[in-house]
This record gives structure tokens, C-alpha cells and sequence, in this order.
């Protein structure tokens, strides 16, 4: 049976998922919102327009915006719309350089359709200026209603305006909640040299850890 959309129903990651997440929840990841926040954010995204998840299996995977140097250790989805405040940010964590594949959702319909075949964090701005229920923009909910683009999904990083008040990050509250992975930090409107340090240095060591841990389980067998 095909899972439900990231819209209206509970979403799955593959097996392997949680545990990469727990070996990197203290690696500069912190938990935002409190439960009422994501339960609202649930409710009002669940009441929109749904999305229909589609079956992405036999589509061939997408290239990476900017490849990683080096040992590869996992990647980084994005989207940004036309301001590019999320692309200056990530450009400025310099991700390729930690070992770190970095891919763009796509801002326009006509472009073909990103799909990721690696463990990623997604990095999204919040939307809707206070309305949850426009939080998330049709390009990001149609990437994560890929089955395949969602189950490698492994956290997410959320920005956005305080001036939203409980509706700052809704975005990463939604997503979390949906996809079942960590809500790993938020950061306002572009960010800071530090917010830059700290979801660089977070990501990496968060995907460090995930592969030093399935190092170790391989050595056992």
C-alpha cells in the first residue's frame, strides 16, 4: 500500500533512521518548539491542500549541486526561493568541504524533479508570514511526498522570522513530526557566522558518528 502524503498522514523513515539520529543529536543539534507548537503546526498543514505521494522508485538520482571533497559522509537537501537567503547560508557553511554532498529543490515547476538516493538533512526556510498552514511551499511537501526522496530524509534544520511568533520555524516542527526525524536547529532570517558554525560542524559530526557507528557494527559481524 503506498505510504500517505507528507499532508495528511504519518510518514515513515527506513530502518536505520533513528539510530543514525541519536548518534548525532549532541553534535550542535538542538530541539525547538514545544509540543503544542508542532501539534498546531500538524493540524493546520494537515487541513491544506494535499499533495498525492508518488512513486519515485525506477527514477534515476539526481546530481548534487556541489559535491563533496573528500571522504563523502552524507548530504545536504535545501531550498531556497527566489531571494536565495537559504543558498547564501548553505553556501557559506561550506559543506563540500566536511565531506558533505550538497542538493537544491527545485523553484520552478518546469525543472526536473530532484531525487536523492543518500541519508540527508533538509535545511528549509518557514513560509507563510504566521500561517502555519502555508508554512511549507508546494516544492519542498512535493520532494518529500517522493517515497524514495523521503526515506532518506535523517533531520531537519528549519529558519525563519520571529515576527511569526509561534509560527517561527513551522516549518521544521511540521517536517519533524511528519517524517519522524529530529528537529535539529533553527535560525533567523540569514543567520549568523555562529548559526553558519554550528549547523556546519553539527551536520558533519552528525553524519561522522552515524557512519563511525555502522563501521563498528560491521566490524562485530
Amino acid at each position: 500500500m503506498a505510504d500517505a502524503s507528507i499532508d495528511d498522514a504519518t510518514t515513515r523513515t527506513e530502518s536505520g533512521a533513528q539510530s543514525a539520529a541519536g548518534a548525532g543529536a549532541t553534535a550542535g543539534a538542538t530541539a525547538t518548539g514545544d509540543q503544542s507548537v508542532a501539534d498546531n503546526a500538524t493540524a493546520a498543514i494537515d487541513s491544506a491542500t494535499a499533495i498525492k505521494p508518488y512513486d519515485d522508485e525506477c527514477v534515476t538520482p539526481s546530481e548534487p549541486e556541489a559535491k563533496a571533497k573528500g571522504e563523502h559522509i552524507g548530504a545536504v537537501v535545501y531550498f531556497s526561493s527566489v531571494s536565495n537567503n537559504t543558498a547564501r547560508f548553505i553556501e557559506s557553511c561550506g559543506f563540500p568541504d566536511e565531506g558533505i554532498n550538497v542538493y537544491r529543490i527545485p523553484l520552478r515547476p518546469k525543472e526536473a524533479p530532484l531525487q536523492v538516493r543518500e541519508p540527508y538533512v533538509l535545511i528549509v526556510p518557514t513560509y507563510g508570514g504566521g500561517n502555519i498552514a502555508k508554512a511549507l511551499l508546494p516544492q519542498i511537501r512535493k520532494f518529500l511526498n517522493g517515497h524514495k526522496n523521503r526515506s532518506f530524509i535523517r533531520g531537519v534544520i528549519s529558519s525563519g522570522n520571529r515576527n511569526f511568533a509561534t509560527a517561527f520555524c513551522a516549518a521544521g516542527d511540521i517536517i519533524s513530526k511528519k517524517c519522524h526525524v529530529p528537529f535539529m536547529y533553527n535560525f533567523e532570517l540569514l543567520g549568523t557566522p555562529d548559526d553558519q558554525r554550528q549547523v556546519r560542524d553539527g551536520i558533519h559530526d552528525f553524519f561522522l558518528n552515524a557512519k563511525n557507528e555502522r563501521d563498528a557494527q560491521g566490524q562485530e559481524q
